[in-house]
């Protein structure tokens, strides 16, 4: 708090030397210093209360500013449920499809959200509960939500709902929202059935819980024919039933995780655009 003083006091005598007029003995001249390094500390205090109270001002401003600014989101199409296919609301683009991932996160869902990521496809992973048992799978969760990509619901334990009790279907569907809550902080938006087998039940339940109700329009990777990346790839890309708004089902498979990107390649080739599920509504619901 004293750095000033030494100025402040040679500032003192030199003008003490240098007066002609009047002469100032040496016990009036230490007087007149220690008055003016006292002057110097308050002055000096004072000035740096003020830096510190702008210091505080200066430190919260950063943090304001380091605050992502809120994602804006319109809502652009809803998912038909005569065909699951996406449709679009108003005038959004209708040459477009959705690109689903199931049974995540297995084997390799990060590294498909990772390169989907990448280049710039947006996607829905639907979750299973018994792929989120270790920490490590916990992990896994938390990355691909990190890189952007929405969270469906799968059920639990991956059953067919129609063989189960009410009871037992509400189990398998709300535990596993509990469960993404736990580990990324929020509940699924959406919810998929295990082979598409809704039951009413089902039905009503995922619309209490606000998710958007989805099966799927096609999908091949569980085929023994196309459990290679080139025969997924052309499939995909090239089948009878790839139209717009289709709504694509993969899964995490180790061929899929190698077709991906061609696959994305491919349906981009052809004019398509990959929709992004939080446009979708139900999603800001």
């Amino acid at each position: 708090m004293k750095i000033y003083a030494p100025a402040a006091i040679s500032a003192v005598l030199l003008l003490a030397a240098c007066s002609s007029d009047e002469a100032v003995q040496p016990e009036d001249q230490n007087q007149e210093a220690v008055a003016a390094e006292d002057n110097t500390e308050e002055t000096t205090q004072e000035e740096t209360d003020v830096p510190e109270e702008t210091e505080d001002v200066e430190e919260a401003d950063p943090e304001e500013q380091e605050e992502a600014p809120e994602e804006t989101i319109e809502t652009l199409y809803e998912i038909n449920e005569a065909n699951w296919s996406v449709t679009p609301i108003s005038d959004a683009p209708e040459n477009v499809v959705l690109l689903t991932i199931d049974d995540a996160p297995d084997q390799h869902a990060v590294e498909m959200a990772q390169k989907l990521h990448e280049a710039d496809a947006p996607a829905i992973f639907f979750v299973n509960g018994h792929f989120l048992d270790t920490p490590e799978e916990e992990e896994m969760l938390k990355e691909i939500h990190e890189l952007g990509f929405p969270i469906g619901n799968h059920t639990y334990s991956h059953p067919n709902l129609r063989d189960l009790t009410e009871e037992e279907q509400r189990e398998e569907i709300i535990s596993l929202s509990d469960r993404v809550e736990e580990i990324i902080g929020e509940r699924p938006k959406f919810f998929r059935a295990p082979f598409g087998a809704n039951t009413d039940f089902s039905e009503a339940l995922v619309k209490e819980e606000g998710m958007v109700l989805m099966n799927w329009t096609y999908g091949y990777d569980w085929e023994a024919d196309y459990q290679n990346a080139e025969a997924l790839t052309d499939i995909m890309v090239n089948t009878e039933y790839l139209s717009s708004g289709a709504n694509l089902l993969m899964h995490d498979r180790t061929w899929t995780n190698e077709a991906i990107l061609g696959i994305v390649e491919g349906l981009r080739a052809k004019d398509f655009t990959m929709v992004d599920p939080k446009t979708i509504k139900g999603y800001l619901e």
